[in-house]
């Protein structure tokens, strides 16, 4: 077993750990907070639930919320002055009850900037200079928790700076993270990385981790064996981003419970690039980021909840995320993918059928002849699921053909 070492990230903070003649430092930079422009700003709404506040959407925070008194409302994020944003991550806590339709509002002018339906995410929409922008829930189940509603100038941050570790090499020139890094359609283009971090031990992170795009190598054998430890472990709500995972990477990234992985990068997936373990029914989000030359499954989705992929890009590999079928424990998951593409990937999703799964499919870019949705018989631990074919708009495959294009 590896030996885990423990990081605590804060913006503007630093983090150090050691261990068997071992010292990594890092230093963390405040770009994260920066590029939120939720971070500092003001919010109201049209009404809260008892213990909810209005301000826990912009604490940087996803252990607080805020939810309605009803199970429709709206929450603001606002300014002193005109601000120019492009772009919205809202981030769901679990336990609340299921967004059915939502709407971001330029409030000063009441002009709907993005629409939609089931969980927001990453939403992008034309520039706009507004002193306010609302996030209005129009329909849902019952009262929903919003964790964050972030605000971007761009799709996302891209950083100058980021944490350095161990033996680094200097880049030879700026990152280049491209379409891929979510904010715009996915091109296949790979970023270029910052340097090198050489990796000793699992690190585990709490809050944001912001890898300025450099490579963080290695772990594991390069195989796909089973029980190989990760890079990196996420605690519940962490985020990871900006982030090159080199090979050999073990087992990817451990998610244990809701997270979040921005424009992270696998330069070759071993066992599985992701895998989701939260047990809370809440939502995980990919935006953007790319991975390649995995063996099997890309991401892999052991918990119960929502994983929700944008913006992502995959060449080669079985599938691009799979439901467990046969896991310990047997939970209803969910799976929202949009606007990826994929070179040479065998699967969009794989999902137990009988179980409940669904996965809601759109804006998809594929290769010719591979399957996009794949039905499967879940089954106890120790037997092996059935594959019961591909389904089309059905009660568990959500996708109709025009929203795949192959190529």
């Amino acid at each position: 077993m590896r030996r885990a070492v423990a990081l605590r990230l804060a913006a503007g903070g630093a983090a150090a750990f050691a261990g068997a003649g071992v010292v990594l430092a890092l230093q963390v930079p405040n770009a994260f907070a920066a590029d939120n422009l939720s971070i500092g700003a003001g919010a109201d709404g049209s009404s809260k639930a008892g213990g909810t506040s209005y301000g826990n959407v912009i604490d940087g925070n996803t252990g607080t919320y805020w939810a309605p008194s009803g199970s429709t409302g709206s929450v603001s994020v606002k300014w002193s002055s005109a601000t120019t944003v492009s772009s919205a991550v809202i981030k769901e806590s679990p336990g609340g009850g299921s967004i059915g339709a939502w709407r971001v509002l330029n409030h000063d002018s009441g002009a709907v900037l993005a629409s939609g339906s089931g969980s927001p995410g990453n939403v992008s929409f034309s520039s706009t200079s507004l002193k306010k922008v609302t996030f209005e829930i129009t329909s849902a189940s019952s009262a929903p928790r919003i964790a964050e509603f972030e605000t971007y100038a761009g799709g996302s941050s891209n950083p100058t700076s980021g944490p350095t570790a161990g033996p680094t090499t200097s880049p030879t020139k700026s990152p280049t993270p491209g379409p891929s890094n979510g904010s715009g359609t996915p091109t296949g283009q790979w970023p270029t990385s910052a340097g090198s971090v050489s990796v000793s031990g699992v690190i585990s992170v709490s809050g944001t981790f912001d890898g300025g795009m450099k490579t963080y190598c290695c772990a594991g054998d390069g195989s796909g064996s089973e029980s190989q430890d990760p890079i990196f472990k996420l605690a519940n709500g962490a985020t990871l981003k900006n982030v090159i995972l080199g090979s050999p990477a073990g087992d990817g990234v451990h998610c244990e419970g809701t997270c979040t992985l921005q424009n992270v990068w696998w330069n070759d997936v071993g066992e599985d690039a992701a895998t989701f373990k939260d047990t809370s029914g809440g939502t995980s989000y990919v935006i953007g980021g790319g991975a390649r030359s995995a063996g099997d499954k890309i991401f892999q989705h052991n918990g119960k909840g929502t994983v929700k992929i944008t913006g992502f890009y995959a060449k080669t590999g079985g599938k691009l995320y799979r439901a467990c079928g046969n896991c310990s424990s047997s939970y209803q998951r969910h799976v929202i993918v949009d606007n990826v593409l994929l070179d040479g990937v065998g699967m969009v999703a794989g999902i137990n059928s009988n179980w409940g799964d669904t996965a809601t499919l759109t804006r998809i870019t594929t290769s010719t002849g591979k399957t996009v949705c794949g039905k499967y018989q879940g089954v106890p631990k120790g037997s092996e699921p059935t594959y019961l074919g591909e389904g089309w708009n059905d009660a568990n495959c959500k996708v109709t053909r025009s929203d795949v294009t192959y190529r």
